[in-house]
């Protein structure tokens, strides 16, 4: 499959750091954009028709116009910052190397077929996860979204046009192949995985308020910190996930006024939590808000908790689950913690699937993410046999 290793090789440069080797493809930005024009590029090589929604969304197009039950596949071509190479281009460039496979077998569709980038998934740049997705499907209001603005305050109203997505009618089926952000198949010794499902998951943003003073004149008992009882919120955040087997980070944290010299006055941190089920995630994000108001009670703080986003466990449609699981032989079925376009279409009702490929780091969302190429083309052989079986049954 050189056109697999062709593709791979025209991508690997695109928005990588020279310094930490991470990749900053943020969404309408310089590398993003390199990226999507590479994409049209891709889909022009093939004969096939590129479509574009108000939101950025991209579907290159094969096979019959007339019916609906179309089938997507594809994934992302964004990243989040310093992230690694594979997290989303490794399904699009897969999907345009399983649709090469599928010609060079000979299939003649009776379905429409296409390939996805959907924008702004990692939520890198305005905030919110699966952006384009969820405006594909209706699940966000292009009022609210286009309120959405970058760390440099830039309207997402201000960088494209919005209004309404009619890109994704008549799609009956989604299938999306994404490099394993775990070590799930690196234990089970498998290169291919298929997904059973999303753990539920959600971003809570911490406002924590204090009082600005001297570093130096001001004696550490007269304080009100907010820098303490957002470090013990962040500590209790690691307990409460460890104890419990769910997952719980701050990786993100803006202070002000900011300097070495001051007691800050206020704190904004957001924190990224993923639990087993609905109960599991309530319980953990209620533990943690809980102990962030004791110790600011402690310190002379104020907490505030804003739910920026929440999403409810997905569950792949059972039937094209166990129907790409049976057709690619003995591959492993396994749940996924990490949010994808995926889960949005399934959730939209679109019959959706996910395949995974072995990631021997287990490292993600990091320029350790890694895939071997012998891997990566078990992943193009498994996306080719799930097709076929859609477009051509």
């Amino acid at each position: 499959m050189a056109d697999f290793e062709e593709m791979w090789r025209d991508l690997t440069p695109v928005g990588r750091s020279a310094s930490s080797g991470g990749y900053f493809r943020q969404p309408w930005l310089s590398a993003e954009l390199e990226l999507r024009a590479w994409f049209r590029s891709a889909a022009a090589d093939r004969g096939l028709e590129v479509e574009e929604d108000p939101f950025g969304n991209l579907v290159a197009w094969w096979g019959p116009v007339a019916g609906d039950g179309a089938v997507l596949t594809g994934s992302h071509l964004d990243s989040v910052l310093d992230g690694g190479a594979y997290d989303g281009p490794l399904g699009v460039v897969s999907s345009f190397a399983a649709l090469d496979v599928l010609r060079s077998r000979g299939v003649s569709p009776s379905r429409r077929l296409g390939i996805a980038a959907f924008v702004e998934e990692e939520g890198s740049r305005f905030g919110r996860a699966c952006l384009g997705s969820r405006l594909a499907v209706g699940a966000l209001s292009w009022e609210e979204a286009r309120e959405l603005t970058d760390r440099d305050g830039v309207r997402l109203g201000d960088v494209v046009e919005g209004g309404t997505s009619t890109l994704l009618d008549g799609l009956s089926t989604y299938v999306e192949l994404h490099v394993e952000q775990g070590r799930a198949l690196v234990d089970l010794d498998a290169a291919v995985g298929v997904g059973s499902a999303i753990w539920p998951h959600g971003r809570w943003r911490y406002d924590v308020a204090g009082r600005a003073d001297h570093a130096g004149t001001t004696r550490m008992e007269d304080r009100a910190d907010p820098m303490l009882t957002y470090a013990m919120t962040a500590l209790a955040a690691n307990k409460q996930a460890r104890l419990s087997g769910q997952r719980a980070t701050f990786g993100r944290i803006d202070v002000r006024p900011n300097g070495t010299n001051a007691v800050p006055s206020h704190i904004t941190a957001w924190l990224d939590a993923r639990a087993e089920s609905s109960e599991a995630l309530a319980r953990l994000t209620g533990a943690i808000e809980r102990q962030a108001r004791e110790r600011a009670d402690r310190d002379g703080t104020s907490v505030e908790v804003t739910r920026e986003s929440v999403s409810g466990e997905v569950s792949f449609d059972a039937a094209l689950r166990d129907g790409l699981a049976a057709r690619l032989g003995d591959v492993p079925v396994l749940p996924t913690q990490a949010g994808h376009d995926a889960g949005i279409l399934q959730d939209a009702g679109i019959a959706s699937a996910m395949l995974f490929v072995r990631n021997p780091s287990g490292v993600s969302h990091s320029p350790y993410e890694s895939a071997e190429t012998a891997d990566c083309l078990a992943g193009v052989a498994a996306l080719a046999d799930a097709l076929a079986g859609l477009v051509a049954p």
